[in-house]
This record gives C-alpha cells, structure tokens and sequence, in this order.
C-alpha cells in the first residue's frame, strides 16, 4: 500500500502577496474571518469520533486542526456523514471550506467537488469473525456488510462478482457502529469497507475478529473542497506539505497509526512532494 508524498506553507502565504488578484470566495472568507469550518465524521474512528471523555478526536480532527492554525483560523468542526460530506462543499455558499472524512478521491466525485492532493492511502477489505472466511472469495453466495453513500458497495459487488457470486448479497448501513453491529449479531458473515476503519472496530473486542483476503480496491484520500477556487485548494495543498516536510504530519499519522495503537497501519511510501 501506498500512502503518497505531501509538504510547503511559506509558499502559500506568498501567493496571497504576489499576483493572487483572482483569490476566490473561500479563500477570501477563511483568509478575512479567520475562521475555517472543516466536516469531520464524529462515528469514523480513527479518523473522526467522540472518545470516552466525550471529545471529538481522530486523524482528520488533528489535520484538520493543524491546518487551521497554519493558515492563521479559528478551527469549527461540523459533522458530515456519508451522505453529507459532498452536499455541504457544493452548497452556496458553501456549509464548510473543506471536509475530511476518510473520503476516497474518485473522478465521479470530482466531477462534483475539487480535492486536494491525496493525504492518506487506504484500501478495502474484509471483516469477519476469527476462523469463519480463509479468503474474500470464500464470501461469495454470503450476506455481507457495507456503508450507505460510499464505494465501498460498488467494490464489494464487483469484486464478489468477479468471484462467482451472480447476485451478491450486500446491505449498506448508515454508518460504521450500525454496520458492525450487524456483524455482531450475525445479520451478515463480514463487513467490509477501508482497511483502517475494520482495524479500529475489531479493536472493540480484541481476538474475535480478522481482517480477511488482500485488497479489494485501492483507496487514496483527499480533503474535499469548493469547486473552482484554486488558491483555496492551494493553500490547503502547500499546508499539507509543509507538515510533512517539518515533520508534524508523520507525529499525527504516529498517534493514530503507529504500531503502538489500536489501530497499527505501517505507511510505506510519502505524500505528494511539490518543488
């Protein structure tokens, strides 16, 4: 797995000086107000939750919150969802200046919102209890376990096709809690969706639960943004570099991923690299 190159701020600053007269309506609210308003999923954890002490945390939380403060913002989190966090980049204006929510750039998205360069790499798999599936081709003709509002439906049913299973059998839930539980309870034999959010739910209940089969898809994610305001997105772009050149990039990516969390998910390759 991949998890592309990211890294300049200094840089973005400079633009805003030196021949950025087209500065567009986000970049020019976040840049005037001095506040930036990010949609983050609240029941996405690792990367967007409300921890034991009812505190909203996660990866996309501390990204999120770092970005704000490089840009010079006050950080307001709303929660999107699934179904959500599109609609509330294309409103107009729009309900938040960008979102981060475990969300896969695809093209058919883009056709509808713009995305920064990718920030985090995942892919999909299945989920199901220890000892019950060798292979993800061992799902097919079986009840399986998805989201509503994502692609990871449309992967899995490609993917069980491709298997042998004419009609593939997969229901989606409104979110991660709804879809584990319906594993818990046997309603379907596995679950499956990005890689990173099965680890973090299997960690619920230590041993009783197994990442199946080798990646179902590829899964590069990106922060979602208004659609044609390139200073905006690239002031988010040259921010996210500049965190992964000091380093602060890698110490998030280390609380939420490194190997002595819930969740250990080993990066292999760096963010996208600007010269």
């Amino acid at each position: 797995m991949k998890l592309f190159k990211v890294g300049a701020m200094a840089a973005a600053f400079c633009l805003a000086t030196a021949g950025l007269a087209m500065a567009g309506p986000t970049y020019d609210r976040v840049i005037g107000d001095k506040v930036v308003k990010a949609g983050i999923s609240n029941k996405g954890k690792p990367f967007g939750f409300i921890n034991a002490e009812n505190e909203w945390v996660g990866f996309d939380m501390d990204v999120a919150k770092e970005i704000a403060k490089r840009v010079g913002a006050k950080l307001e989190p709303v929660v999107v969802n699934n179904k959500t966090r599109i609609s509330f980049v294309q409103t107009n204006p729009p309900k938040v200046d960008m979102v981060l929510s475990n969300m896969t750039h695809k093209r058919v998205r883009d056709e509808k919102i713009d995305f920064s360069i990718t920030y985090f790499f995942d892919g999909q798999k299945f989920l199901a209890p220890v000892g019950t599936v060798k292979e993800g081709k061992d799902l097919a003709g079986k009840k399986v376990g998805s989201m509503q509002g994502t692609t990871s439906i449309v992967n899995a049913k490609a993917y069980l096709k491709k298997m042998g299973d004419s009609n593939p059998k997969v229901t989606g839930y409104q979110n991660e809690v709804e879809m584990f539980e319906a594993l818990r309870s046997g309603r379907v034999q596995a679950i499956t969706t990005d890689s990173t959010l099965l680890i973090a739910l299997a960690a619920k209940e230590p041993g009783k639960y197994e990442l199946v089969g080798e990646f179902i898809s590829d899964e590069p994610y990106g922060i979602g943004l208004p659609q044609d305001d390139s200073a905006w997105r690239d002031l988010i772009n040259f921010t996210l570099q500049d965190m992964w050149k000091d380093g602060t990039y890698m110490t998030i990516y280390n609380t939420w991923f490194g190997a002595d969390t819930e969740t250990p998910f080993p990066m292999t390759e760096k963010i996208e690299m600007w010269p």
